[in-house]
């Protein structure tokens, strides 16, 4: 059985030598079906790993009040326009917002595009500075490598000291130890305490060139009109967060002072259900990687029949000494499936490190994400190339089996 497809692989290598423009098209439009089936399934994959990667590391049992539902539905390309949340009302809500186990930060961006400077060093200006309180950290689903969090004795009492992310340790403290030393910015200057976990970019966003400092302080420093505050609050118990966004909701309408007739005019979305609905954004573009896959292979498919049927009587006549030698019609049907499992295995091949290359590593580059290998997608396509297999090269090879040897030796 060995020797029999080593010959029909030889005898497959040989065919296709013979005809390289017509394979080389049919294995060109097989690539490009492979090529959009697994690109866009790796591109999926790895936006996928990033989104779970950053939602999981806050947690089920977080959600947050801003001031727009971004999960609404918007009619007719317009959204409501609702007023900020300002500082007395998150302050406010703070207060009233009395749930068991419940923990709540405030915080807001204080500037962007700021440059921090440390001795005779300088950042470019790429720095976010955010006002935040103790619980902001563990609230967002940050962590200290090294150093600590803020605590209430640094809230309370508007301390000058500051957390850095993760990008600094890599210009600005390069070699040096960030604890302890005194940055400034604006003017101002700040006492290093932590620095954070590297978390990477999301969808083009560098986390990691935050410089996190107390909210009092940051109010002070950095006054503008219509700041707009953001409100994050963790359950201790996950099974509670339900009632507890029910209670959040009342409190804020409460604060908001919305009479029983008003709509919310501020957003709350939780953490599970903001992955869900983004994570089902992301099956559309698989179902639509499937839709251009089938398409592309389904005219590849066609192609494939076309040229192993102009092959089939090109060798009629080998068919028929072959025949006349011994071979039986399940010898002569295999070398034809060979042939076209071999067209089919190069197109796949060339699409396979294509998809990958682009979808996945060139999605994983440009958005600063790790690579996940997807396997679904490389099985996915190892699937389709056997179906186009089995599509393309039946009907060629059964009418190779049943071609009568002596009529196939006549034909000329």
């Amino acid at each position: 059985m060995l020797s029999l497809a080593r010959e029909n692989s030889k005898i497959a290598f040989d065919s296709i030598k013979t005809q390289k423009l017509r394979t080389a098209l049919t294995v060109l439009i097989i690539g490009i079906g492979i090529f959009a089936l697994v690109g866009i399934l790796a591109a999926v994959a790895v936006l996928e790993s990033s989104i779970t990667g950053n939602f999981s590391s806050m947690g089920a049992n977080t959600f947050s009040i801003s001031r727009y539902d971004f999960s609404q539905q918007i009619e007719n390309d317009q959204m409501k326009v609702n007023p900020i949340i300002s500082y007395p009302q998150a302050k406010e809500f703070q207060d009233k917002f009395t749930y068991p186990s419940a923990a709540t930060s405030l915080s807001f961006t204080a500037g962007s595009n700021l440059e921090v400077k440390y001795a005779d060093k300088k950042t470019d200006p790429e720095i976010t500075v955010v006002g935040a309180d103790e619980y902001f950290l563990p609230n967002s689903g940050l962590e200290t490598t090294k150093g600590r969090n803020f605590n209430s004795f640094d809230i309370s009492n508007n301390n000058y000291v500051c957390i850095v992310g993760s990008d600094f340790e890599k210009g600005l403290f390069k070699d040096v130890n960030p604890i302890d030393k005194t940055i400034s910015v604006r003017g101002a200057r700040f006492k290093v305490i932590g620095v954070l976990k590297e978390k990477g970019s999301t969808f083009g966003s560098r986390q990691d060139l935050r410089l996190i400092i107390p909210i009092q302080v940051a109010r002070s420093l950095f006054t503008a009109p219509n700041i707009d505050y953001e409100i994050k609050v963790a359950i201790g118990n996950k099974d509670m967060l339900s009632s507890s966004v029910d209670e959040a909701e009342l409190t804020m309408r409460r604060v908001r002072r919305l009479n029983p007739v008003q709509e919310d005019n501020f957003g709350i979305e939780r953490s599970d259900e903001l992955l869900r609905q983004m994570l089902e954004e992301l099956e559309f573009l698989g179902i639509s990687a499937w839709v251009i896959g089938i398409i592309t292979i389904f005219g590849s498919s066609i192609a494939l029949m076309n040229i192993m049927l102009v092959s089939v009587t090109e060798r009629t006549r080998e068919i028929g000494v072959r025949k006349s030698l011994g071979a039986t019609k399940m010898t002569i049907a295999m070398q034809f499936l060979t042939e076209t499992l071999i067209i089919s295995l190069l197109g796949g091949v060339i699409g396979i490190i294509l998809g990958l290359l682009v979808g996945g590593v060139g999605v994983s580059l440009i958005f600063g994400i790790s690579f996940p290998m997807p396997w679904e997608a490389i099985l996915s396509a190892l699937a389709t190339i056997l179906i186009v297999t089995l599509a393309s090269g039946l009907a060629p090879s059964i009418k190779a089996a049943g071609l009568d040897p002596v009529e196939a030796l006549r034909y000329e």
